[in-house]
């Protein structure tokens, strides 16, 4: 629930309790029974403030819960996909590495071969 919707809540709430309030003071009847009905109001009023409050604080957790929950998740699918990026590149690297050693492989054994030919002579 957004704030503003709090506080349109809290009005009507507010706005009830006072309307059955002076309803119930300009209503003829005995002050006992005057005075019972504003403490019966005045508890039904605490009453659905206490359950909006209640169902407000169970909405925001349930919102930041989401909220957390889908920051946990981009958390752990960021550092999968940087995973899989550095294995990525090892691998590719471990590759190159391979060509590189066969082409040194390749180039000394032509070399070796050369100066064969050179001792010979």
């Amino acid at each position: 629930m957004g704030n503003n919707s709090s506080n349109t809540l809290i009005g009507i709430l507010a706005g009830t309790a006072i309307g059955a309030t002076l309803g119930i003071l300009f209503a003829p009847d005995k002050g006992i029974n005057t005075r019972q009905r504003i403490s019966d109001e005045a508890l039904s009023a605490k009453d659905k403030l206490a359950e909006s409050a209640m169902s407000a604080k169970d909405t925001l957790a349930s919102k930041a819960s989401h909220l957390r929950d889908s920051f946990v998740d981009t958390v752990a699918s960021k550092k999968m996909t940087l995973d899989e990026k550095v294995d990525h590149i090892m691998s590719d690297a471990s590759h190159k590495t391979e060509d590189v050693i066969s082409t040194l492989e390749n180039k000394l054994a032509m070399l070796k071969d050369k100066n064969k030919k050179f001792q010979k002579f």
